[in-house]
Parts: C-alpha cells; structure tokens; sequence
C-alpha cells in the first residue's frame, strides 16, 4: 500500500485514517466465521480471528511484522445480543440506535500484529475468577458451561505457575480462554485472549483419559506460557518461532508436571521427543532454526522439530546446568527483553551471563546444524570407557558433523548409582568412571542424542534394568529400535531386548513404546512370520496382564502402579492386544465398547472394534461421532472412521469428507490416518490424487503437511513409487522441508518391511 499525500506534510505527530472492508472467510486465517449449532438445530455464527504468522493483514492495514511492535485499541460495532471480546478488557459499552452496540475495549501494552484477537457471537462466559488480582474465565459456546472447570483449574494454576517461575507479573490485563468449533492450530497465545479448539479446552474428568486431560492441560499451560515468552518478549522475525514454540513446549510440561505430579509428565516427554528423533533421523532434517523468507517458509516451522526438538535440546540445557541456575538465566533474559523482540543468542548470553557456562556454543550446535549424535560408549580399561560421537542416520552416513553434548553418564556400582556429567565437544574422549557394575549414558533421558553400548555394557544393563529409571528404560528400548529401522541392529535381537524389559516390566510409558514396536513390526509382516510374531506379542501382553492384576495382596501385584496408573497400562495391553488380533482381547473389547467402563478402557475398545469392525460397527461408529456429548467422545469417534480396513468402509468414509460431514479443521488429519492404515492406504492416497485441488481449497494450508504425513507408515513399495511419482509433479509450498521428510520416511519404512521379512521369516 502506498499514501501519497496531496501537499507536503508538516513535521509532527499525525493520524492515519483508513476505511477499508472484508470479506469474513472460511479459510479459519484472518477475520473468520465459525459455527456451531445448537440444541434446536439452529446454525450460529462466530466472527473470530487466527493473526499468526502473517494473517493479521486479512483483517485490518497493519505493519504485519513481529519486530513492528504497537498498542491496540479496539472498537466492535455488534448486534446487541451477542458477545464481543478481545485482547484488553471491555471499558464501555454504547447503543448506536439501530440494534447494536459499540463495544471499546482498553489499548493492549505494546506488541506485535498477530498477538491481537477479536472474537464476536453467541457466546456465553463463566463468571472470572481472580487468580491474584488477573480475572479470569472461559468463553464456550452454549450448552458447553459443563465442561468449563478443568480449564479453570489448570488456567488458574500455570499464571500462579509462570508468574513465580519468571517472577514478572502477567503482562496482560485480563485473561480469557475461548473455545471456537473451527480452529486451524490446536491454540493460539493471542493476549488476554487465548483461544482453543474445543476439544483442548472443554472436557468432562469423568469421561475423559488421562492422556486426553494431559493434552488440555498440557495446551492451556503452553499458551498462558506465551504471555511471557512470546508476548511480553518476541521473536524479531520468523526464524526465532522456534524459540517461542520449543520454550513454551518446555514450559507446558514444567507447569503440567508441578500441577499434576502422579502423571510424571517429563516421563511421557519420551514418546513425543521420539517423534522428533524420528525426523531428525533423515537426510532431509533442518536446522532448528532456518532462514525465513516468505509466509509459506514461516507455515513450514510449526513442525515437529520446532516444538518437540526445540523442548528437547532446552530441557537437555536445563538438566545440564541445573534447574535453578536455568531459571535464573530466563528470568534475566525476560527482564532485558521486556516490550522487545530479540535473537535466539540473547537467550544463550543471558544464560550464559547467570551461569558462566558456555551456553551459546552448546546450543548453537544443535540449533543450526540438522540431525543429532548417536553416542557410542565403549569400556576401554575396568574403571575407563571410551565416548565417541558420529550423525545418526536412518542409513549410512559419512557426514561429519559434531555437537557438544551435555551428557550425563549414570554410573552403577555394588548396588548404588551415581550421574557424571561430561561435555563431549570433540569426535571421542576417554572418561574415568571409576569401578562399575553397568553404565548408561543419558541419565533420566534428558538428551537429545542416542546412545550405543558396547559390547557387554549393553548385557550389563539390561541385567541392571531394576536399577535404571522408567524413563532411562525406554531410552534402552527406544534407541535399539532406532537402530533397527536404521538397519543397524537386525529384528531378532530387537525383540530379544524387547522381551527382557517386557517380562518385568510395569511402567506405562515404557509399555507404550514397546507395544507401539510390536504393532508396528506387525504391520510389515504377513503370512506365518505374522503369526510367529502376534503369538509371541500376545504372549508378553498376557504375561504383563497378570502382573497387572487387580488385586495387589498377592505375588502378582501391580507393585507401585497406583490404581490410576494400572487401568491406563491395561487398557494399553488391550488395545494392542485386539489390534494384534487376539480373540480374547477383541471380545472384552467388544463388551467394553457397550458398558459403562473407565474412559481409558473405552478408548481402547473404540480403538480396537475400528481396526478390525465390520461395516455395522462403521455406521454405529458414525452415529456415535455425529452424537457425541464432548469434544473428547467427538473426536475418538472420528478418529476411529479411517481405522477400518474394509474397502466399503473405508469409501464411505471418503465419503463423508466429500460431503463435508467433518469439519475443514479435521479433514486433513483424519485423511492421514486412513493414509496410515495399511489396509486402505492405496484407496486413500488415490482419493486424494484424484482430489488433489480440491483438498487444497477445501482445508487450512497448515494441515496439508499433517495429511501427507500419514504416508510415513506406507511399507508397500507399489503405493510409495505411486505417491512419489505424483510429488514429483506437486508442489506443496508451505510444507517445507517436511514434505521430502514425508516422502524420505516412508522409504525408510520400505525397506524396514524388507528387512524385517527376511530376518523374521520362518
């Protein structure tokens, strides 16, 4: 846009007026429309906005730049009956004679463009609470008031949470948590006006799993973080998102771990960081941090590598340097930086000045150089071991590249343990240890490398396993399997490992990376090799049933799992169980299906009857998704449709997208899904070559990414040649690097389902 002005203009403060007009979209960017219907059947709308990354100029003439910061006041001119809210708290509130009032809200404090909210329609609120001396509350839509108190609760105690933590007051005025029926992201930090997918926002305790309530109150702690780190300081330009998303990742476990302590939250950070290894394991990994150009680049950093790689290398800095003096270096750097944005170094030097660590040079290797280290430990006298470090790679490397790691060696002896930590900034080094029985090299997992016993370290440990932390114990079982889907370790001594660890095993996280390897090398085998192996899997669930046993009086108890704890681990073992195709796992899963059991049992059993339903559990299955009482039941439901491995079922699925019975923010996903299922995945991927345009215009551009993830599973060689001759000729520019991620991925799974036919053949 260019002013000119029609006579020379006198120096001095001047206003800018300019009158301009939009259209309200279904693109959920910009200024958008949302609706939801209510309990007569009456469709209302929400006028409501999604600025980040470059979307703010859709709806007003601003200088749509995160270093550009300003303050903002607000006028809405609305139908009487309806709620506006935005940003600042509401400070008057004017008829104008036609059946509308003008709504002013205060000026924010001084921030960027896409930080501002507006959000208008039929709302309701509950009444705010003072969480020492900030209001807060939760918007919903009608007749969802039920499912507020949750999110009060956890909203509550992460502002008390970060304002102790960063020890600056809120930034903000007020604070609201709204729910919206159409949202891109999962959340969105916009100040004093946060808002959510319903589904991670509003729930019943009482029918929800505990992963489901983790996730609400993992998503509400990420965002109230942003109002320090984010907000209040902020990135000078797009290449620091990652700062903001990976500290605020870090953070939502920090607050969710002080919150709810029994859900040993930092334990379950090694599934998601597992995501991020997963990635980062390939040729066509990034940088944590890149150069941003164009807003489709900025599209393509809210990824994987972002948050959970991000989070990853901070808690690795922070265990490293120690949590108190970590705490310190942030709060000095929120206290520079306050009202300002800043680079990814002034983090690391405000680190760096509290501490008197070499902060910058630890990070710097890890955020701008791709992949991460596969530690190689390796006993070179009885009190010496030898380190070394080398790329990992699903496949062969030669590259060279070095990091300095921040290890932590635990080291075991005559029945004691004790942590050394070691700085490995070159190639190998030789550490004095002291004796040993057995030593490991990530203590509590807290890095962001793998690591290779030698030798008999690795019998050592896994005769220590009593020894090791739960977490420490699916660092074993996580990295072997990376070293077989990497071709480095062949599948029988993999599930040798897995076996060892699963015959005493009882933590629930473990189990759940043990169950998701057995289903997974499942998928990838077929006639009697697939037998052998769902014989052998059932058997170590079975085993592990038992030792899970209601009752904890006699010699199989369930030792220290707390009741909590041991209906989450059953329902695990029978989900995989049914999905593994055991008769007797299946049946409860049925009787499950239909009683009025646990939510994590119900999960499971809905899980199990899709993967192996038949067309009436289908339809039974969309009635119950169209009639769902909670965003949590809705989305199980949904989530469960692409599941099913029947052709017909599968197509009437597709179906339903094509007549637009899921909404545009779950369209996407859910076609992932089917695209995973290796029973549909050539029907699904040619439905969406066939709707190729039509896809792209029907679902937010940030979804599209998540949908060509679900090929990432795909073993079949046939469909990958299909899937990579059609992106040879389709660009998906705000996918990024993640497409050829993507597509890089799913030959790794190719020539896993080779591997693991010839190695498990009878």
């Amino acid at each position: 846009l260019t002013l000119t002005a029609v006579e020379p203009l006198k120096p001095g403060a001047l206003t800018l007026t300019i009158a301009f007009e939009g259209v309200l979209n279904d693109k959920l960017r910009g200024f958008y429309r949302s609706t939801y219907e209510d309990d007569q059947g009456t469709t209302h709308t929400i006028a409501t906005t999604q600025f980040e990354s470059t979307n703010a100029r859709r709806a007003f003439p601003c200088w749509d730049e995160p270093d550009l910061k300003a303050t903002f006041a607000v006028t809405l001119v609305v139908a009487e009956d309806l709620m506006a809210i935005s940003s600042g708290p509401e400070t008057g509130r004017e008829p104008t004679g036609d059946g509308r009032v003008s709504v002013t809200f205060a000026p924010t404090m001084v921030m960027s463009t896409y930080l501002l909210a507006f959000v208008v329609g039929r709302l309701e609120a509950t009444e705010p609470i003072d969480v020492d001396g900030v209001p807060l509350r939760i918007v919903y839509p009608p007749g969802t008031g039920h499912l507020t108190d949750f999110a009060i609760d956890a909203g509550s105690f992460s502002l008390r949470h970060f304002t102790e933590y960063f020890q600056i007051d809120y930034p903000g005025d007020k604070l609201d948590l709204v729910a919206l029926p159409d949202f891109a992201f999962g959340a969105m930090e916009n100040l004093g006006c946060v808002t959510f997918r319903e589904a991670l926002l509003l729930l019943d305790p009482d029918e929800t799993t505990k992963a489901e309530q983790q996730r609400v109150g993992d998503v509400i702690a990420h965002e109230i973080a942003h109002m320090w780190f984010g907000d209040l300081v902020t990135m000078k330009w797009w290449n620091g998102i990652w700062l903001k998303e990976a500290f605020a990742t870090f953070c939502e476990m920090h607050a969710t771990n002080a919150w709810r302590p029994e859900w040993k939250r930092w334990d379950d950070f090694g599934l998601s960081r597992t995501q991020a290894f997963d990635v980062d394991s390939l040729e066509a990994t990034r940088p944590i941090e890149f150069d941003v150009v164009s807003p489709d680049d900025a599209e393509a950093m809210y990824d994987v590598l972002t948050y959970e790689k991000g989070a990853a290398v901070v808690r690795m800095l922070e265990q490293f340097l120690g949590e108190e003096a970590f705490r310190d270096g942030i709060r000095s750097y929120l206290a520079i930086h306050a009202y300002s944005n800043t680079e990814t170094h002034d983090l690391w030097d405000a680190i760096e000045a509290e501490t008197g660590q070499p902060a910058r040079q630890i990070m710097d290797s890890w955020i701008f150089q791709g992949g991460y280290p596969l530690v190689r430990i390796e006993q070179v006298s009885p009190t010496e071991v030898k380190i070394s470090q080398q790329r990992f790679r699903f496949g062969p490397s030669s590259d060279s590249a070095i990091w300095s790691v921040p290890l932590v060696l635990v080291v075991g002896s005559a029945g004691t343990t004790r942590q050394l930590p070691v700085l490995l900034d070159t190639k190998e080094t030789v550490v004095e240890v002291g004796s040993f029985d057995w030593v490991t090299g990530n203590a509590n997992a807290s890095g962001f490398y793998r690591v290779h016993l030698v030798g008999q370290l690795l019998d050592q440990a896994v005769a220590a396993l009593a020894e090791l932390s739960a977490v420490e114990r699916y660092g074993l079982v996580d990295d072997a399997w990376a070293a077989t889907v990497g071709g480095a370790m062949e599948a029988p001594a993999l599930l040798d490992l897995v076996s060892a660890v699963a015959a005493t095993e009882t933590d629930v996280s473990v189990w759940q990376r043990i169950l998701g390897i057995l289903a997974t090398i499942d998928g990838h085998l077929e006639g009697e090799a697939k037998e052998a192996h769902r014989k052998r899997a059932v058997q170590l669930i079975n085993d592990a049933f038992v030792r899970v046993a209601v009752k904890t009086d006699d010699e199989h108890s369930s030792g220290e799992l707390t009741e909590a704890e041991r209906l989450e681990l059953r329902a695990a073992l029978l989900e995989t169980g049914g999905v593994l195709g055991d008769a007797g796992h299946i049946g409860s899963a049925r009787e499950i299906l239909d009683a009025d059991a646990d939510p994590a049992h119900s999960a499971a059993a809905v899980r199990v009857v899709s993967s192996v339903g038949s067309a009436t559990d289908f339809v039974n299955f969309v009635e119950r998704y169209q009639s769902a009482e909670t965003p949590q039941e809705e989305r199980r439901f949904l989530f469960s449709l692409p599941r099913f491995k029947g052709d017909d079922e599968i197509q009437a699925f597709l179906g339903m997208l094509d007549r637009e019975e899921v909404r545009s923010q779950d369209g996407a996903y859910v076609l992932g899904h089917a695209l995973a299922n290796n029973a549909a995945s050539l029907t699904a991927w040619n439905y969406v070559e066939a709707n190729w345009d039509a896809i792209g215009e029907r679902y937010p551009d940030n979804s599209i990414s998540r949908m060509i993830e679900g090929v990432r599973s795909i073993g079949d060689a046939e469909v990958a040649d299909k899937i990579l001759a059609f992106f040879g000729t389709h660009e998906v520019p705000q996918a990024g690097k993640s497409l050829d991620q993507h597509l890089e991925r799913m030959q790794v799974s190719v020539a896993l389902r080779q591997r693991l036919r010839a190695q498990l053949a009878p």
